[in-house]
């Protein structure tokens, strides 16, 4: 703990050998553990989950950790419920695609199958965030482009018109891209999977 600057509580203890007293300190062997901090441990299991996923369901692909991004300002307080992911790991190969699903959904149900994993197996698991081959990135790219062309109408308009339904990290996509749009700010209105960004025009602006 003391070379690596931290609490017990923010490692994993690994016992590799109890050691033993021998007779009369003739014998004798010192016990051995390995100190893990927990991001690390939790790190290593959630690819080792990933990888048995794969396994399973047939799919040939390689599991790669990706840096954590940064926090992102501009997101209404309404959007902001999910934390950001502690570990991304990005999933490439061949078979890759298949994972992904209309509009990322079968990458969502295995993001959402992996972090509830994680829960069951540690008292202070980290949220981690799936991509696949880049998906999540285009698709950011995508809703970005549509919101300014959205945001744009609603300029020209002087009217509000809705997205389509979406998810949170999705909806959190739009309203960043226009937090700082001077003639346009963004509500989330619905609920559950029918919640979707009104875009509306601001007051005093045209």
């Amino acid at each position: 703990l003391q070379k690596l600057n931290v609490g017990l509580e923010e490692v994993e203890v690994i016992v590799l050998s109890r050691g033993r007293q021998g007779i009369l300190g003739i014998g004798s062997e010192p016990a051995r553990v390995r100190v893990i901090p927990k991001t690390m441990a939790l790190s290593r299991l959630a690819k080792e989950l990933l990888e048995v996923i794969l396994s399973c369901l047939g799919i040939s692909a390689t599991v790669v950790q990706r840096e954590t991004p940064s926090s992102s300002p501009g997101v209404p307080p309404s959007e902001a419920t999910e934390e950001q992911p502690s570990l991304v790991f990005d999933i490439e190969g061949e078979d890759a695609g298949l994972l992904i699903g209309r509009k990322g959904e079968t990458l969502g149900a295995l993001q959402f199958l992996v972090n509830l994993m994680l829960m069951r197996k540690s008292a202070n698991p980290v949220r981690v965030s799936i991509d696949v081959e880049g998906y999540k990135a285009r698709r950011q790219e995508s809703l970005k482009n549509l919101a300014m062309q959205m945001a744009e109408r609603v300029s020209l308009t002087g009217r509000s018109v809705s997205m389509e339904p979406m998810p949170p990290a999705e909806r959190r996509i739009v309203h960043m891209a226009l937090a700082n749009h001077p003639r346009v700010t963004t509500q989330s209105v619905g609920d559950g999977e029918n919640r979707k960004v009104t875009l509306i025009p601001r007051r005093g602006k045209s």
